[in-house]
């Protein structure tokens, strides 16, 4: 009787196992060890992005591991499978760069492929780094069997001379350098310490804010999202994906059940009260293309302008993720959110359960440092805002939790690439009130979007970060900091205005206004249009040419379906 109900579970993997005319195949699965009973079980793929290429995933094997040993142990059969994943923080400031947006499609596209070709009928992903989580996510989408998201933690603040230190301190600690702020030695000092081990980098970057965002939108355990990747109980949580897995298999409850309109609006608020990277912008609007759900760029503006900024987290605060667990994560967060009817508590989460239910079972409460009450937020307005208007028509966006530099007017100095712009400023010839135009660096134009921690951490290292800006249709890290514009679209590869920007040309940017504009009349712009020629293609061969005529614009994701 137990095999045939679980039999009904064989949605998929069925056509793989059932009936004469699979015998070939059940005699390859034999050959990796699966018994006569196992034939009956529903098959789950368990992906492990484990790398030695990152710290962030160089963990994962142990903790994916664990997530196969729990879906054995739940009466399914796991099935382990890998991935790519590109260091953000090691390919920075190199042409390697240009590959990291890239290869979220690539890991989209791999999981997607190896699911959908073994007639998988569940998915566990464990991954941490900053573009394997949204790839993931988006996988899960696209193929809708049930799935969930296992987070293999962030990794503990380095310390030196009595400070916490991370990767951002490094970048930054470079323009300190350049400016003869710091000697070669205390540099290099630096560096042995800033990351103390494994784990995904520990400020409210990327992977945490990617990480934070899954646990809220429902398709994470939740209450995970903050614990460090040195803490048993990454083991403990990937173990009991297994359980909750089996239960979304018997209640056939699939990712698009999960990622709905309400769901990912969730998810951008807890980004928004934690000043999350802007990187949350591209690839929750990617998500949500996976799962059919319309969300637009003006979505994050309109929330933000009702979210309040609840923590104190670095890049533009004090504290670090695992801060964040200490009064209680993420549920805590969102509790807090719940109380000012900020959040859809009826939504369907990995857990079987709406997260109204999930948040009842946790007790943490503020503590006023990483977490702050929403009745005393640190800002009434959430971390991201949208600017338009004549340079960014389709929209950009600034990380206000990052600046307290709100409105600019100065020079347009521009720059066709980032690394021309980088030595500007290490050679210091970027004055204050100098407009940084940086262009070139978009989807199709870089292409893939590169992040610029590299030159953002030389702008602020020098002492710059009060008194000039850059805008870009390029992207940063989520290290970033200090007045920077990203993802400006349409982009300069395709003729957006940003193209026509000149040497001495006076640009305008009022968070208030939510604007950013070039002062010059439209005829001058579309004189300039009719002069302006489409740059050659970078790569005419590869995944990057590749990617480059497939990529949509940054203000609906940077997609390539």
């Amino acid at each position: 009787m137990t095999t045939q109900v679980k039999s009904k579970l064989k949605l998929k993997s069925s056509a793989v196992t059932d009936g004469p005319s699979r015998a070939p195949a059940r005699a390859m699965l034999r050959a990796t060890g699966l018994t006569d009973d196992d034939m009956n079980k529903p098959f789950v793929a368990v992906g492990n992005l484990a790398s030695d290429i990152t710290p962030c995933n160089v963990h994962l094997d142990r903790i994916a591991r664990k997530a196969k040993e729990g879906v054995r142990a739940a009466g399914a059969v796991p099935f382990m499978f890998g991935t790519i994943t590109v260091s953000d923080g090691i390919s920075m400031g190199t042409e390697g760069m240009k590959a990291s947006l890239v290869s979220r499609e690539v890991i989209a596209d791999s999981i997607e492929t190896i699911t959908f070709a073994e007639g998988m009928d569940g998915l566990v992903i464990v991954g941490a780094c900053d573009k394997n989580m949204p790839g993931a996510i988006m996988a899960m989408a696209r193929l809708n069997i049930p799935s969930i998201f296992v987070y293999g933690g962030a990794i503990l603040a380095g310390q030196y001379r009595g400070q916490d230190i991370n990767i951002q301190d490094m970048y930054e600690a470079v323009g300190s350098y350049s400016q003869k702020k710091l000697t070669l030695e205390e540099l290099i000092a630096m560096e042995r310490v800033a990351c103390p081990g494994e784990g995904a980098c520990s400020g409210m970057f990327t992977a945490n804010t990617m990480a934070s965002a899954i646990e809220a939108m429902g398709m994470s355990i939740p209450g995970a999202a903050s614990i460090p990747a040195v803490d048993p109980r990454c083991e403990a949580t990937a173990a009991k994906a297994g359980s909750y897995l089996y239960k979304l298999l018997e209640r056939d409850i699939k990712p698009r059940d999960i990622i709905t309109r309400e769901s990912l609006e969730n998810a951008i608020t807890v980004v928004l009260a934690m000043g999350g990277s802007t990187n949350s912008v591209l690839h929750l609007l990617a998500i949500a293309h996976e799962a059919r759900v319309p969300l637009s760029i003006d979505d994050f503006d309109r929330l933000s302008r009702k979210t309040p900024y609840l923590t104190d987290l670095r890049p533009g605060g004090r504290y670090v993720m695992p801060d964040m667990e200490k009064p209680g994560g993420i549920p805590t967060l969102m509790k807090e959110l719940m109380k000012g009817g900020l959040l859809h508590g009826d939504c369907m989460t990995v857990t079987g359960k709406t997260v109204a239910e999930n948040l009842a079972g946790f007790k943490g409460e503020p503590d006023k440092r990483a977490i702050y009450p929403i009745s005393s937020p640190r800002s009434p307005t959430g971390g991201l805002v949208i600017l338009k208007g004549n340079l960014a028509p389709e929209g950009c966006v600034l990380k206000v939790s990052g600046t307290k530099h709100l409105a600019h007017e100065g020079p347009a100095r521009v720059f066709d690439g980032e690394r021309a712009a980088f030595n500007a400023v290490m050679d210091g010839k970027i004055k204050p009130n100098d407009v940084l135009i940086l262009r070139y660096e978009g989807p199709k134009g870089g292409p893939g979007m590169q992040e610029m921690l590299a030159l953002t951490g030389a702008i602020m290292g020098a002492g710059l970060g009060d008194s000039t800006l850059l805008v870009t249709d390029g992207r940063f890290s989520g290290a970033t900091r200090g007045p920077m514009i990203g993802h400006v679209a349409p982009e300069a590869a395709v003729g957006g205005p940003i193209a026509l920007v000149r040497d001495g040309d006076t640009i305008v940017m009022n968070v208030e206004r939510r604007e950013l504009s070039v002062k010059l009349p439209q005829a001058e712009l579309d004189s300039r249009r009719k002069q302006w020629k489409a740059p050659a293609p970078k790569y005419e061969r590869g995944v990057l040419a590749k990617y480059a005529k497939l990529v949509s614009s940054a203000s609906i994701g940077a997609v390539t379906s």
